[in-house]
């Protein structure tokens, strides 16, 4: 993969980077109707109370938006399963045309990183049972299911959760 640049979202990407997430979750969307798709495309929201990091590359056109995800520090009302300690994140999407180039793994690396340095013991995330490919992505990189914090937030749509203990980690 190219040199990519890792770095906050920028306030005039918001509408790009909404259109990404959606594209990479469409698989798995309920239909053009499904609720999710406001939360996944506001971006602008997520940014005021979490942050949102993007993996962009130069390309041909300008600055090409390759994936994004949410790193939800503590108190941020988009933690859903953070306990004391624990960082979290959240839409971690890759733009379609950039999958299986190591893009999904680079944001991974970076939230993982920044929880490590701000000394947390620990980062969980919940993901679609459906999601097979980011599922193997997070036991590559360390994660391990966390049967125990699987739950549902509304009925149809079962998560299932992934837990990295950063205390038994070697920086």
């Amino acid at each position: 993969m190219a040199v990519v640049d890792l770095r906050r979202a920028r306030p005039e990407e918001y509408d790009a980077i909404g259109a990404l997430t959606v594209a990479a979750y469409e698989p798995f969307l309920l239909g053009p109707d499904d609720a999710y798709r406001l939360r996944l495309t506001d971006v602008a929201g997520r940014d005021r109370d979490a942050e949102v990091w993007v993996a962009a590359q130069d390309g041909p056109a300008g600055v090409d938006l390759l994936g994004n995800v949410t790193l939800c520090p503590p108190g941020s009302p988009w933690c859903e399963l953070a306990g004391d300690g624990e960082g979290e994140f959240r839409m971690l999407a890759v733009s379609p045309a950039a999958q299986g180039r190591g893009v999904g793994a680079a944001l991974t690396g970076l939230v993982v990183d920044r929880f490590r340095a701000e000394g947390a013991r620990g980062v969980v995330l919940s993901s679609l049972t459906e999601m097979a490919g980011a599922h193997r992505l997070y036991e590559r990189l360390g994660f391990t299911r966390a049967a125990h914090r699987d739950w549902s937030p509304v009925p149809g749509v079962d998560l299932i959760a992934y837990e990295l203990d950063l205390r038994s980690e070697h920086p």
